[in-house]
């Protein structure tokens, strides 16, 4: 099993940063890839930026891309999301997931495990 805690979340303003972390604890040897998704009030849930465990190869969804980065520290078995010139339609849980089988995973049944998720809510 692998257990994943979000944290950093909160309320800020149009335009501020905020970044996201996320640590994974347990078999993290069995990891093949990591993403962050978003679930906005009423939403589906939806693919927000993906990693390899090696941290190589990355991707993000368009409405994310160029505002935010995903990353990794091995070394710490951490992931991190680092948003840029949030707006209001960022709102929404956050969550990070691990892959067992994917390396850059899209869709939120390609991962196993889920964190708790964090609230972002970004006023305008």
């Amino acid at each position: 099993q692998v257990q994943l805690v979000e944290s950093g979340g909160g309320l800020v303003q149009a335009g501020d940063s905020l970044r996201l972390s996320c640590t994974a604890s347990g078999r993290t040897f069995s990891i093949s890839g990591m993403g962050w998704f978003r679930q906005a009030l009423g939403e589906e849930r939806e693919f927000v930026a993906a990693i390899t465990w090696s941290g190589g190869s990355t991707g993000y969804a368009d409405s994310v891309k160029g505002r935010f980065t995903i990353s990794r520290d091995n070394a710490k078995n951490m992931m991190y999301l680092q948003m840029n010139s949030l707006k209001p339609e960022d709102t929404a849980v956050y969550y990070c997931a691990a892959s067992g089988a994917h390396g850059l995973g899209y869709v939120p049944n390609e991962y196993n495990y889920w964190g708790q998720g964090t609230q972002v809510n970004v006023s305008s």
